[in-house]
């Protein structure tokens, strides 16, 4: 057996066992079951995991943008006209977020923290000075006491609009309603702010499931303030406390599934559902987002029963009351510009455009990981108000839900743990694809194998045509090479020595004369 035949089988082996072994491997999945088992141990809430350092600090800068709508035409409203309304923003607020008291509980199946929330304005990235610019806005401590204590109206003449310094309308002020309400009920606070005693405060305590048991669980709400469940909605589905704080996810996410997050703000849980697939640094993603149906009426969407309070009393889609979280104060939530509301919402006001956008609330999540890699929070703060009884400013108000502000918190991934994700990605993506490697060797052997068979079967054509060629050049110089005598035509003349003997041709063959003679 020559080399060549020897390099031939060698190939045809070492080609048939690779794509034995990665087809094999392909179908039993075998090294992408090996990573994910080693994600799932990886990816939990313990000290020595990867992530958990991640989670007590999140690295990536989080920022809060607040945007105002300021009110060009009080005077108008107050007489029933449309209001007319000017965004005014954002004013932008770094937020540092660490968790602190952190214990593992339950053989660490389970932690507890608390997520303390500080903010820092950044002027680089507003459009002006909180301290300086001023608003007009609904004069929202006027409206709470006048929904609460209509018995006080007597002394009680402010203005239901109120001009003030965006930082005052944020971060508090000293208002004169609530003094005098101080006065008789000393409960009450004579401080307003929206954001009043937030600065370098936590939303509660919260006990985490580590994700030791079940991949699945990693990071999900086991109790928030001690409670599994609220008692504020009225059905047990709204009430519950359903999956994480939006700052981690399980990993292995697959588009179909839906995503749950607990929104203390919000008083209660929300689902997000899959957009779209996105990149973010040159991470691919999927994007997340609150669906239709999240604030959808009643009457659409009969899940949400459970949201009305009293039982029955139901607001329109796109707004959510939440007054039974909020000390009985008429507040109402929605995306920003009444994003997804009803049309009725949008049409009471001039100056509204809501747009997918600047306000739609979405989570771009890596789906091997679980980690966010770009989130965008937007919400908007809106009041009620209507007309009341013995406070005469209201006697033209046709009941409206008006917008105070929306606030837009954003938090992208930051370049070194992107570098980090992606290096991390690409480890994972070519351990998974392992078998298919092989399986690529092993075509690529194939098709070598072809060739070289090819190119030995075209040899030893050449070698027969060769030894034809060879064979028909020999015969050819070997009639070249004899020699032919021409015969005469004339007959030979006989010698001197011949005379005596009888005449022969020749093709005579010589005998005695005496033979000849017997003949």
């Amino acid at each position: 057996m020559t080399r060549r035949s020897c390099a031939i089988y060698a190939t045809g082996i070492v080609c048939a066992h690779l794509l034995i072994v990665g087809i094999a491997l392909v179908v039993a999945q075998v090294f992408q079951t090996m990573i994910h088992s080693r994600l799932k141990k990886e990816i939990t809430l313990t000290e020595n995991s990867r992530v958990f350092e991640g989670w007590k600090n999140p690295p990536p800068p989080v920022y809060m943008e607040y945007y105002f709508f300021n009110v060009t035409n009080p005077e108008v409203f107050l007489a029933g006209g449309k209001a007319s309304l000017q965004q005014i923003g954002p004013y932008t607020y770094r937020e540092y977020r660490p968790r602190e008291n952190i214990t593992f509980l339950e053989n660490g199946t389970k932690v507890y923290a608390v997520n303390p929330k500080t903010f820092v304005f950044v002027p680089e990235k507003s459009a002006g000075d909180p301290t300086v610019d001023i608003v007009r806005t609904v004069n929202i401590p006027f409206v709470v006491v006048m929904d609460q204590l209509s018995s006080y109206s007597f002394f009680l003449r402010p203005l239901v609009f109120m001009t003030r310094t965006v930082h005052e309308v944020l971060w508090g002020f000293k208002d004169p309603i609530l003094t005098k309400v101080h006065s008789m009920k000393p409960d009450v606070d004579e401080y307003f702010g929206l954001m009043w005693k937030k600065n370098g405060t936590h939303e509660g305590e919260f006990v985490f499931h580590t994700g030791e048991e079940n991949y699945m669980d990693y990071g999900k709400i086991d109790t928030w303030d001690g409670l599994r469940e609220m008692s504020w909605w009225s059905s047990n589905q709204s009430n519950m406390i359903n999956g994480t704080d939006g700052a981690v996810f399980h990993p292995l996410i697959n588009r179909n599934e839906l995503l749950y997050i607990f929104a203390a703000d919000l008083c209660r849980s929300i689902h997000l559902a899959y957009v779209k697939d996105v990149e973010v640094k040159g991470i691919q993603a999927y994007r997340f987002a609150p669906p239709s149906d999240v604030l959808m009426s009643p009457k659409d969407n009969p899940t949400n029963e459970g949201f009305c309070v009293p039982a029955g009393e139901c607001l329109g889609t796109g707004v959510l009351k939440v007054s039974v979280c909020r000390q009985g104060a008429p507040i109402v939530v929605s995306f920003p510009h009444f994003y997804q509301a009803e049309d009725a919402y949008i049409d009471a006001f001039e100056g509204l455009n809501p747009n997918k956008e600047e306000h739609e609330t979405y989570l771009d999540l890596q789906p091997t990981t679980g980690v966010p890699i770009r989130a965008c929070k937007r919400a908007q703060l809106n009041i009620i108000l209507k007309r009341v009884s013995g406070f005469p400013k209201t006697r033209h108000l046709k009941e409206t839900i008006f917008p105070i502000m929306f606030v837009n918190e954003t938090a992208t991934i930051d370049d070194d743990s992107a570098n980090q994700m992606r290096t991390m990605l690409l480890i994972v993506t070519l351990v998974s694809n392992f078998p298919l490697l092989i399986v690529g060797m092993g075509i690529i052997l194939l098709l070598v194998l072809v060739v070289l068979f090819c190119r030995n079967r075209q040899k030893k054509n050449d070698v027969k045509r060769i030894d034809f060629t060879e064979a028909f050049h020999s015969f050819t110089t070997a009639k070249d090479d004899t020699a032919y005598t021409q015969v005469s035509d004339k007959p030979d003349e006989p010698s001197a020595t011949q005379a005596n003997q009888p005449s022969r041709n020749g093709s005579y063959i010589a005998m005695s004369p005496v033979e000849a003679q017997k003949c």
